[in-house]
């Protein structure tokens, strides 16, 4: 637990309970809008939160040579996070473009 300062702590910390809450408000935005294209956005944001408790776990533990495979995790998922956000933002993007081709044609129709 030395490895770290107390406010490299709290930012490590805080960004992980950010990124927690962030999930779950856009979970909830899909809900309430019913757009289920960003609860695929909250899933796609996991492989970053796991990616973030791989570096606070091995930080936690002083950086041990034992634990090295979790900076390989760590690097992995956040390979992994990069392209899955890019997926769910491709998706709404796509989604979105479509809805206002339909409000398009709705309107000139009327």
């Amino acid at each position: 637990m030395h490895a770290l300062s107390i406010p490299t702590w709290i930012i490590h910390v805080s960004s992980v309970i950010e990124w927690i809450a962030a999930i779950w408000l856009i979970w909830e935005y899909g809900e309430l809008t019913g757009d289920r294209n960003w609860w695929a956005l909250s899933f796609a944001m996991l492989p970053a939160l796991v990616s973030a408790m791989c570096a606070c776990t091995w930080h936690y533990f002083d950086n041990p040579e034992s634990l090295q495979w979790l900076v390989t995790l760590q690097a992995s998922m956040t390979v992994v996070g990069n392209f899955t956000l890019w997926g769910a933002a491709f998706w709404i993007w796509r989604a979105s473009k479509s809805v206002k081709t339909t409000i398009t044609s709705v309107s000139k129709n009327n």
